[in-house]
């Protein structure tokens, strides 16, 4: 099912802009009212946001979590216009908090889900799956956050595989992904970020810093992925190798001696 708006491009309606940045649209006009983000470009009646609209608002979220008042940001974002500009903190936060996979998600309803998919989603699965936020429930239609997972269930399930029973191993798997994640990223705090201790860091560095986080992404999948191949390999070989080996040493011996066995 295709989604309204262009968020492929970066674009955003007011609604699309809210569910991406967690914040209600009440509050994003709030915000827009108080010259904290620049107004919608204006195309006819609609109002398109941006990825600079998102990454302020994510800005702002953080700010507020950390105790300021929208008079303080109102402040501290004048500030900033004055100063340097706001481009390089915008630009790094870009790079932090942009997704890293360029899948896109689905909007299905139920009967659409059950068309795509028949009824393995459905009762405990489908209750298990919405716990591990794999359907997210969004009014009359659910989210699918990562389309690719959830095929990949689909096909597996056919195969026999009871569908509970993969994604327990799928909430295994993300607790050491995330675990490996944190990890990684600690790495790049320690010997990189904490150099300027609490203070932003200048802007030319900010805009070196914004692309080593992009030159990371990559990066990071062309290090995971061979290691979970090489997992796979071992897994293979130890559970499948054994019971292969011992199907072709029997089809090795006398039909007389199979018998016996």
């Amino acid at each position: 099912m295709a989604q309204s708006g262009n968020q492929e491009s970066g674009e955003f309606s007011i609604d699309q802009l809210a569910r991406a940045s967690g914040m209600t649209v009440r509050n994003i006009r709030v915000y827009q009212e108080r010259s904290l983000i620049p107004p919608p470009e204006r195309r006819g009646r609609k109002g398109i946001y941006s990825e600079t609209h998102l990454s302020r608002l994510r800005i702002i979220g953080r700010l507020l979590e950390r105790g300021y008042t929208l008079n303080n940001i109102a402040e501290l974002m004048e500030s900033w216009e004055k100063g340097n500009g706001i481009e390089h903190i915008l630009g790094l936060e870009k790079a932090v908090v942009s997704p890293w996979s360029d899948e896109l998600p689905e909007y299905l309803t139920k009967r659409e889900l059950v068309q795509r998919f028949g009824s393995i989603f459905m009762g405990r699965a489908l209750k298990r799956a919405q716990e591990l936020e794999l359907i997210i429930p969004e009014g009359r239609r659910y989210r699918i956050p990562s389309p690719r997972i959830l095929h990949a269930g689909s096909e597996l399930a056919k195969t026999g595989i009871p569908l509970e029973d993969m994604l327990d191993v799928v909430a295994y798997l993300r607790h050491n992904v995330e675990q490996a994640a944190e990890e990684m990223v600690k790495l790049v705090e320690r010997h990189i970020f904490s150099r300027y201790g609490q203070n932003l860091p200048p802007p030319g560095e900010s805009e070196e810093l914004a692309q080593l986080i992009w030159r990371l992404r990559p990066l990071v999948e062309m290090a995971v992925l061979p290691e979970v191949a090489r997992a796979m390999q071992k897994a293979a070989d130890r559970h499948l190798g054994d019971r292969l080996a011992y199907i072709l040493d029997h089809l090795n011996l006398p039909e007389s001696q199979n018998h016996t066995e």
